[in-house]
């Protein structure tokens, strides 16, 4: 048998069960615009919620090694005080949202403990639980009543990323410890932009936060009390084992922190063109799910053609399809910025056309 066969063997399946994921290379010309395989484009997926990410980052490149040994540095500590002063609670940073959610939930819980997971909650949240040897429980998406009794830990995401719906964070259990995504909410969503769970007036006792989204850049961070910071440095595998984020990144993310907390204008006009659109596809009769700037519009078995008949109208909004969501709600996942224009989002529905 060739070496690698059985690999080979696997990713036939993948094909013949026509799942095969390609990457493609888009060069941004703008906030919301690009070019994708030789084609000016539209950009309705991306993440830059803010429309920031375009910005120019500049500095040192390299960190010089894990936090623990040689890659501390003073910028690691001026963005986590700038953090801890906007969400009122101690920070650690990561290197990127995956390294945060694993780090937490592989360390906060051990093998004696029950955690409650909704059905619909990121993959590094429930890789993270796998490590633990928690006992995952897991409930049935946005349904609070269905949170057994005597679960040590609730784990949520704020706003989730393939239904855009938004937790109700208030109505869960207040006993157990309540971990919180707010990855696709920070800066977005709330007070100065800091979340879903300030919005509702909740204190959760972990948050986790990421720069891949609405600040425009890479990385994340954990937020809590100032025991779980202390265990996640000290226990927390993948914190101490990696390298740290460059200190000239970092420079800029503080900057960039402050102009979040005070862009209730961006905020605004992501609200804006949020409702905007989502109306412009109601009125062609489209079923459009989430309640703030991600817009899954439910396509059914013809997501994929209709993803292609987008990108022919230059707008590049790739198809979710099976395994990412269920058989039967297959869509494609619309995410706005507050870099949209009108004109923009017009453009949008009409490469959609009628339903």
């Amino acid at each position: 048998m060739p070496r690698y066969a059985r690999w080979a063997e696997r990713l036939a399946g993948v094909e013949r069960l026509g799942r095969t994921r390609t990457l493609r290379t888009l060069e941004p010309t703008g906030p919301v615009t690009g070019r994708l395989d030789g084609r000016d484009v539209l950009v309705a997926c991306s993440n830059d919620y803010l429309g920031l990410g375009t910005l120019p980052l500049a500095g040192r490149s390299g960190s010089g090694g894990s936090r623990l040994i040689s890659g501390n540095h003073r910028e690691h500590g001026r963005l986590e005080r700038a953090l801890a002063s906007w969400l009122e609670r101690d920070v650690l940073l990561f290197p990127s949202g995956w390294h945060a959610n694993v780090a937490v939930f592989s360390t906060v819980c051990t093998a004696d403990q029950r955690v409650a997971s909704d059905a619909l909650n990121h993959a590094s949240v429930i890789d993270g639980l796998r490590l633990s040897r928690a006992q995952r429980i897991v409930v049935p998406h946005l349904d609070p009543s269905a949170v057994p009794d005597s679960v040590d830990l609730i784990a949520l995401e704020g706003l989730y990323s393939m239904d855009g719906d938004i937790a109700p964070l208030a109505s869960y259990p207040r006993g157990p410890w309540l971990a919180v995504d707010e990855a696709h909410s920070i800066g977005c969503l709330g007070s100065g932009g800091r979340g879903v769970a300030a919005s509702q007036g909740v204190s959760p006792d972990i948050l986790v936060g990421t720069f891949g989204k609405a600040f425009g850049s890479t990385g994340a961070f954990v937020a809590g009390p100032p025991e779980l910071i202390a265990l996640l440095v000290n226990t927390a595998r993948s914190f101490i084992f990696t390298t740290s984020a460059p200190p000239g990144l970092l420079a800029v993310l503080a900057d960039r922190l402050a102009t979040i907390a005070a862009a209730d204008d961006l905020r605004d006009r992501l609200a804006h063109n949020a409702a905007t659109l989502r109306r412009h596809l109601a009125d062609l009769g489209w079923t459009v799910l989430g309640d703030a700037h991600i817009l899954p519009v439910l396509t059914g078995p013809e997501t994929m053609e209709v993803a292609d008949r987008l990108l022919r109208a230059g707008v590049f909004a790739p198809g979710i399809r099976h395994p990412t969501v269920p058989v039967g709600l297959e869509r494609v996942r619309l995410t706005v910025s507050a870099a949209h224009t009108d004109i923009h989002l017009e453009r949008i529905a009409e490469a959609f056309g009628p339903a």
